[in-house]
């Protein structure tokens, strides 16, 4: 079993979650995986005692389990399905808890711009294919396009989100882990498409101020707004 499972983590797997929203996302996942599972062996199970059957079984017999199979089974396993995903919606989208970071992204052929943003949307720092967070602080991404349709994605803090050019998407994730994580287009945006890849780096709070304070200088030296 451990062989079988080994694939299922690592800096870039969804089920191996590292924040509040991808473990959401990973439960509801083992939830229709499991689900799944088990619909498959109840359908086989009464196939094969069906056409074990299937001269002793009454007109009667038929109907009770055509409604049981196809009426109530698949209303029961939907209707579960969309309860645990709503409740689930909060821990996907953050939005029940406060951004206390701002971060703006933007997608290029080929790499990834990061500004982290102040109380007045002022930069206070940058980095390129190097995303820094908080650990245990909601974060939220602002993330647009400079040129093509991108995908922002970080499968061990969440779901995908398009970078689409001449708009803002909004997307909050939180860091509960120090990594690794890794990020990555989940769009295919042109040739280089495969080095778009970024990696995310998780500080204590104190550790990530000091990086903030540390990045100022280098922004400022570079004469960005």
């Amino acid at each position: 079993m451990p062989c079988l499972l080994a694939g299922c983590a690592g800096p870039q797997s969804a089920l191996d979650p590292a924040g509040p929203s991808a473990s959401a996302i990973a439960g509801i996942w083992w939830a229709m995986f499991w689900g799944a599972l088990v619909v498959w062996v109840l359908v086989t199970v009464l196939l094969l005692l069906g056409l074990r059957r299937r001269r002793n079984l009454s007109e009667a017999g038929g109907r009770r389990m055509i409604v049981a199979g196809g009426l109530v089974l698949p209303t029961v396993v939907l209707l579960a399905l969309l309860v645990h995903g709503t409740l689930a919606s909060d821990r996907v989208t953050g939005r029940s808890v406060d951004a206390r970071h701002v971060v703006a992204v933007t997608g290029r052929q080929w790499h990834w711009d990061f500004v982290h943003l102040g109380d007045d949307g002022q930069p206070l720092a940058a980095s390129t294919d190097l995303l820094v967070m908080p650990l245990g602080r909601m974060v939220e991404f602002r993330i647009q396009s400079a040129d093509v349709i991108h995908s922002f994605w970080i499968p061990r803090l969440g779901g995908k989100i398009d970078a689409i050019p001449g708009r803002t998407n909004v997307l909050r994730l939180q860091a509960d882990q120090a990594g690794p994580i890794r990020g990555q287009c989940a769009e295919f945006c042109g040739l280089e498409h495969a080095f778009m890849g970024f990696e995310v780096q998780v500080l204590a709070p104190a550790e990530y101020e000091a990086w903030l304070r540390d990045n100022a200088v280098a922004l400022a030296g570079e004469g960005r707004p």
